[in-house]
């Protein structure tokens, strides 16, 4: 692959052009940041050879002529050096004869003309030396070949990326060792939880892993829930997954965890016995150790899913440093702002500040949020963003848009952080602004949700295929401190449109919130309007874009009766307690196996004699009809792995449930192993199988199925293998990997203002 190097930056170029003609020459260059005093880049002294001097010279798409005037006025630096040996290296493209005449203008300190190197010769040497190509991510990932192929990869996946975006995401990346552990990480075990604080980089990291793989042409799929998981994954593709922020926001207590903790041992499961998969999963740390706390799953020693964690959030100054930097290469802020803050002194306070966190410098160096600031204001306003973060959105949010704009960002707050269908959104918003406005006798109509969406777009949210999310996961997090408000969570209670929508602002007052048990009551009353439309609100929609498919709009209905009971024990109203019988009522024979299975043997767990703490007036007759219930659908289809848990809840806690319940689980397993045919003509994993191999073996052990019966049912799934054939090959791991450029232990003041110098004084 052949590279213009435009999209490097002066420091990358400079940290390749010391990587290949080190290698080149067989030495090590010690790095020095440019400068306008200097003219140094890399310096190699030794008692053999001298000193040799490297210069870079990043002037790609500039005219040879702008060359020579650079190298003009170099020389007399070049001069006072005086080195034994001088190495020009540029991306500035030129004729044989250019070499000459950059000679002439170097002087007597360059030895001869092969120590001239320009576009050509560095992807010569890229060629020679493959692994320096390898090691330098942002080369390769900022190629035009390469960001075609991942433009072409994201307009698949959920939240499509434009090729500028891409591109700016590539530029701002500062590549760190964390890059090759997470890649290791990945390889070893084909699973890696990205952990760490807010905003220290967790999804750029994977977006940068992801990119390397995207590059080796596996296929990206970006999932919501784990549900898209298990209907994407095919082991006849080489796939990499990506679940960004997957335990939400939220903190967990256990039940809130248990939708998701068994879905994810499962899948993760399927992803390490798969030769084709790959998943990248990043988490908040805290969210993520309250969830090994509270889980049995997640704290389960064979799952070991300590192994797959990889904590971030640990810069050396460098780093922080390039981040700063990089962020301002590539930002809309002008040169007097830029100049302002390194002439102001507030760089170092910067990088050194306690709170420091990359999700700030972008903040503060996107030209559409700091619009306003003059640059001599712009030191300080930077300055008092890292103090108190909140202030990055305060002043716009309270004064700069108007109430409507701040009902639809309310409005998301409450959906999936990965972001919510245009559609989808709408509805939760009439329903939030109708009511808000109505209340307090704001004005408002028909064309709200339009010219909000048109107002904050850009500036507060992202708009992409039909979907909308935050801009920046600060705004998120600055709502959050916001949202202390008790009557203002009323009114969204009241206002509520969509069940899973109500479970997360509940979750976020039961949890969030040190609020008292009377607030707590005062809120949970709220919901009763949404609760009574509970029956009709539908689970799946017409895809929007698939034809003939259905896709998941809310939560199921043993989530949605958990819910009310929930509501029932904290508010004491019987009211939410006769619409949960009457949902379970209505519900028998259509439970969902998928959603409700594990979910329905929870509840009646939790209903149980010893558990139940939801103060039910008539707790038998509810058990009675979510026994119903679970009984039908175990007389159903049913994922082998949700049949085996469902009985291994069921068996572990026998006087919970009533004899019918054992039976019909123990009638289901059996029908299972007769009917194998028909499961596993739906199945192309050769994973998977071999899995559902040994789930029937423990249907054999633990239920004493006659051998006949196991041997035909095991054959009939070799023969499933058989049929599907090898066409799965084995995929080999991504060749890239990222190795920085050795750092010096120590990165002072000094290099500081040499890195800074290039973009303060406009030098190259």
């Amino acid at each position: 692959m052949a590279y213009d190097f435009r999209n490097l930056s002066y420091l990358d170029f400079e940290d390749l052009a010391r990587d290949l003609v080190g290698r080149e020459f067989g030495c090590r260059f010690e790095a020095f940041c440019p400068g306008p005093d200097g003219g140094i880049d890399g310096r190699n002294a030794s008692a053999a050879s001298g000193t040799m001097i490297l210069q870079a010279k990043h002037y790609a798409g500039s005219s040879f002529s702008d060359l020579k005037a650079a190298m003009r006025r170099s020389r007399s630096a070049i001069d006072s050096l005086g080195p034994d040996r001088y190495v020009l290296v540029t991306s500035c493209g030129f004729t044989p004869g250019g070499k000459g005449e950059l000679a002439q203008l170097i002087g007597p300190a360059l030895r001869n003309e092969d120590d001239i190197l320009g576009p050509e010769d560095l992807n010569g040497l890229l060629r020679k030396y493959p692994d320096i190509e390898q090691a330098n991510i942002k080369l390769w990932l900022s190629s035009a070949a390469v960001l075609d192929r991942m433009v072409n990869a994201a307009n698949h996946v959920v939240t499509a990326l434009s090729r500028g975006e891409i591109e700016d995401k590539v530029r701002v990346y500062a590549p760190n060792p964390s890059f090759r552990e997470a890649r290791d990480k990945l390889e070893s075990g084909h699973v890696v939880i990205i952990s760490g604080p807010p905003g220290v980089g967790k999804t750029t990291l994977a977006e940068m892993l992801s990119f390397a793989y995207i590059v080796e042409s596996w296929e990206y799929v970006v999932v919501r829930s784990l549900d898209d998981g298990f209907a994407k994954l095919h082991d006849t593709q080489r796939q990499i997954f990506f679940f960004d922020d997957f335990l939400g926001t939220a903190a967990l207590d256990t039940r809130a965890l248990a939708a998701k903790d068994s879905d994810l041992a499962r899948f993760i499961k399927r992803v390490r016995t798969s030769s084709n998969a790959r998943f990248v999963l990043t988490t908040r740390a805290p969210i993520f150790e309250e969830a090994r706390r509270v889980s049995e799953r997640l704290a389960d020693k064979s799952l070991d899913i300590v192994k797959y964690v990889l904590d971030v959030g640990l810069y050396t100054r460098r780093i922080k440093a390039r981040i700063l930097y990089n962020h301002l290469l590539v930002s809309n802020i002008s040169f007097d702002h830029i100049r302002a803050l390194w002439s102001s002194g507030a760089v170092p306070r910067i990088v050194d500040h306690k709170n420091y966190n990359p999700r700030i410098i972008e903040a503060m160096t996107d030209g559409v949020q700091v619009g306003g600031v003059g640059a001599d204001d712009y030191p300080a306003e930077f300055i008092k963003s890292l103090d108190n973060p909140q202030r990055i959105w305060d002043v716009s949010f309270r004064s700069h848009i108007p109430r409507k704009c701040q009902h639809l960002l309310y409005s998301l707050f409450f959906c999936l952080d990965y972001g919510v269908l245009i559609d989808e959104l709408r509805v939760i918003f009439n329903g939030l602004h109708q009511f808000v406005s109505s209340k307090y006798a704001v004005p408002h109509d028909s064309s709200d949700f339009e010219e909000s969406l048109r107002i904050l777009e850009g500036g507060y949210i992202a708009i992409r295929d039909r979907r909308v999310s935050f801009i920046n996961p600060s705004l998120r997090d600055y709502l959050s401190d916001r949202l202390d408000d008790v009557d203002l969570i009323c009114d969204f209670a009241s206002a509520a449109q969509k069940a899973d929508w109500a479970s997360r602002l509940w979750d976020y007052v039961r949890i969030d919130k040190l609020w008292s048990p009377q607030r707590h009551i005062q809120v949970a009353r709220c919901f009763l309007p949404l609760a009574t439309r509970f029956h009709e609100l539908p689970r799946w929609i017409p895809s929007q874009t698939t034809p003939n498919a259905w896709e998941y709009h809310d939560i199921g209905d043993a989530e949605r009766i958990s819910l009310l009971l929930t509501w029932r024990a904290c508010s004491g109203d019987a009211q939410f307690e006769q619409l949960a019988l009457a949902l379970a009522t209505q519900r028998v024979g259509h439970f969902d196996a998928w959603g409700d299975g594990r979910r329905l043997v929870k509840l009646l767990l939790e209903l149980s004699d010893q558990q139940d703490d939801y103060g039910l007036d008539d707790r038998p007759a509810l058990v009675n009809r979510l026994e119903e219930g679970l009984t039908e659908m175990l007389g159903g289809h049913m994922m082998p792995d949700d049949l085996e848990s469902i009985w291994d809840e069921i068996d572990a806690r026998r006087t919970s449930f009533s004899p019918r319940v054992a039976d019909a689980a123990r009638d289901a397993i059996a029908d299972h192993i007769r009917d194998v045919q028909s499961f596993v003509e739906g199945l192309d994993a050769e994973s998977e199988l071999r899995d559902h191999i040994k789930t029937i073996e423990r249907f054999g052990r633990r239920f004493a199925i006659p051998d006949h019966e196991l041997k035909r049912a095991i054959s009939v799934v070799h023969e499933r293998i058989a049929e599907i054939g090898l066409k799965a090959e084995t995929a080999p791991s991504p060749s890239r990997s990222s190795m920085p450029t050795p750092e010096r232990e120590s990165f002072d003041d000094r290099d500081l203002a040499n890195l800074f110098a290039p973009l303060v004084h406009g030098l190259k």
